[in-house]
């Protein structure tokens, strides 16, 4: 392979690399959106747990929603169409800003992990996770951010 070729081949390898990157990075992020904040609520349309697949429908486990108003991220689980958790991504033992993995979420800076009700499984952290009253109206889930 003489010096053009060569340099034509690693020139297309690093772009399908780039866009191999960014698609695989769009849908890792498929689960984190900015929720809007309306008086004491942060309003998150049910629809995005949707997931559509030809005609089939399927939900998504959980999304971490953000606003530039919060301190924190809030993780939102999905148990059925009517059952919500809302809660708060700071961990209770000094306050780092937590990771979810799956059903769970953990603490990146001393290991403490919480279920997905907020619940302490693994310490060091022994209070659970501030959780947020969820109703649902107009499709929609309304997180009451009121301080309790």
């Amino acid at each position: 392979m003489d010096r053009k070729d060569f340099i034509k081949s690693c020139g297309f390898a690093c772009i399908g690399g780039v866009g191999l990157a960014g698609i695989l990075q769009s849908c890792g992020a498929s689960k984190l959106l900015s929720g809007k904040i309306a008086g004491d609520n942060l309003i998150v349309p049910i629809s995005d747990f949707e997931t559509k697949n030809g005609k089939d429908v399927y939900f998504k486990k959980y999304l971490v929603v953000q606003n530039d108003l919060l301190q924190y991220p809030i993780c939102v689980y999905r148990f059925n169409e009517k059952e919500y958790t809302a809660l708060w991504m700071r961990c209770t033992h000094q306050g780092t800003e937590l990771q979810v993995f799956g059903d769970k979420l953990q603490c990146p800076a001393h290991g403490s992990e919480f279920n997905n009700r907020g619940g302490v499984q693994d310490g060091p952290a022994d209070v659970k996770l501030r959780t947020f009253p969820v109703t649902i109206e107009n499709n929609q889930l309304k997180i009451s951010l009121k301080a309790v």
